[in-house]
């Protein structure tokens, strides 16, 4: 008698899947190149974007430009301050136009003081040459001559250090880092023009009306109680208030024109010289155009002294 084994059986099969049934391959179909683009009809209208129209550059860029001033203003006024660079971009422009200023206030006076003299003496009222030769140099040649010096002078060097600093992308590399490069250069460069140009115009105010009185007194044979006299006679406070608000106005517009210009190069180093150049030019400009805007709105408001 056998006894059946007790340990466990043999493993039963496992199952086999069945085979994966064939995918039918589809045919492929050769690609057909793309038919050439038939060129338009004479007089169709022109498919995708419109290239900016050349005619509406000066238009942009003037918009450019104010949208510039603009934001400089509002910069004026956030802080952190940078006194620093004020100081230093103020002590630099004085020291470039302090000398040239003073050595061109002399002669302008004096051809004033000449120019006026010869006409009074001509019309018999010589007496009235000292009003009329100072009238002059204080509303009109003064904040001029303080423009012209601060923008080809100051303005050119503004704008030539941040054309440098734009092109080397240094400017790219604060705005990555957080710093705003009109609060950090622009905006102490165009208050230090406009504080250098306030102070300058009272010099030259001083140098061409002491000029125009020594040329007139010694070369024309007036009087210097005439002179006196006549400036007294005619001239009032607020003849050096518009002057010296001319001046601020002056130097606002040469430092933001200079900083615009520097900003926005074209061209590498060439351009550069170019909008160095194009700085000046337009300062110019834009000066004389607002000298006189300036001064016809202040005859209109401003009574002359004993009308």
């Amino acid at each position: 008698m056998t006894v059946p084994p007790t340990g466990p059986g043999p493993a039963a099969p496992e199952p086999v899947p069945p085979a994966p049934e064939p995918v039918p391959q589809t045919p492929r179909v050769p690609k057909t190149p793309p038919a050439p683009e038939s060129p338009p009809a004479p007089g169709a209208p022109p498919t995708g974007p419109r290239p900016p129209l050349r005619a509406l550059a000066p238009l942009r860029a003037t918009g450019h430009f104010f949208a510039f001033t603009a934001e400089v203003t509002r910069a004026v006024f956030r802080r952190p301050f940078q006194f620093r660079e004020f100081i230093e971009q103020f002590w630099f422009i004085a020291s470039v136009t302090i000398l040239p200023a003073a050595l061109v206030s002399i002669p302008f006076g004096a051809v004033i003081a000449l120019q006026v003299g010869s006409l009074t003496q001509q019309l018999g009222a010589q007496s009235f040459t000292g009003g009329a030769s100072v009238l002059a140099v204080i509303q009109q040649a003064s904040p001029l001559i303080v423009a012209l010096l601060i923008a080809g002078a100051g303005g050119s060097a503004i704008c030539a250090d941040l054309g440098s600093r734009t092109i080397r992308e240094e400017l790219d590399a604060m705005e990555v880092m957080g710093v705003s490069p009109v609060q950090r250069l622009v905006v102490p460069r165009v208050l230090a023009t406009m504080l250098v140009a306030f102070l300058l115009n009272g010099m030259i105010s001083v140098v061409g009306t002491l000029g125009g009185y020594f040329f007139n007194v010694i070369m024309q044979g007036g009087t210097p109680g005439a002179y006196l006299a006549s400036f007294s006679a005619l001239a009032q406070l607020p003849d050096l208030y518009i002057s010296e608000f001319k001046a601020l106005v002056f130097g606002f517009i040469a430092g933001i024109v200079a900083a615009h210009r520097g900003l926005n190069p074209r061209g590498g180093p060439k351009g550069v010289g170019d909008a160095v150049n194009q700085s000046v030019v337009i300062t110019f400009l834009l000066l004389f155009f607002v000298n006189m805007v300036i001064t016809a709105i202040y005859l209109q408001v401003v009574p002359p002294k004993g009308g």
